[in-house]
């Protein structure tokens, strides 16, 4: 069975930093999401199965990082200079592929998913 294990979550200041960390059981293109209260769980980063290619949410390009390690099945998100608006439950997402360099963008191109973990920005 696919596990995706998250940490990193936590509360943290306007500006400040937090790094989410997502553990799976075997190798997938690999997506993070984020959901507040009354919306729908929105993108936010996409990596591909290789690792090679990326891409964001327009609303945090240059602000947060998805990067993975292969080596030990893990997929990171860096997220600096955090905004109140940032707040959320961030999930990560992995998707079985046979196109190693392919980015996925939507919740329905996911096969399995985290738990989710809170992530509070506030003064």
């Amino acid at each position: 069975q696919v596990q995706l294990v998250e940490s990193g979550g936590g509360s943290v200041q306007p500006g400040g930093s937090l790094r989410l960390s997502c553990a799976t059981s075997g190798r997938y293109a690999m997506g993070w999401f984020r959901r507040t209260p009354g919306k729908e769980r929105e993108f936010v980063a996409t990596i591909t199965w290789s690792g090679g290619s990326t891409d964001y949410a327009d609303s945090v390009k240059g602000q947060f990082t998805i990067s993975r390690d292969n080596g030990k099945n893990t997929v990171n998100l860096q997220m600096d200079s955090l905004k109140p608006e940032d707040t959320a439950v961030y999930y990560c997402a992995a998707k079985t592929t046979y196109y190693p360099a392919r980015l996925y963008y939507t919740t329905q191109d996911y096969d399995y998913w985290g738990q989710g973990t809170q992530v509070t920005v506030s003064s």
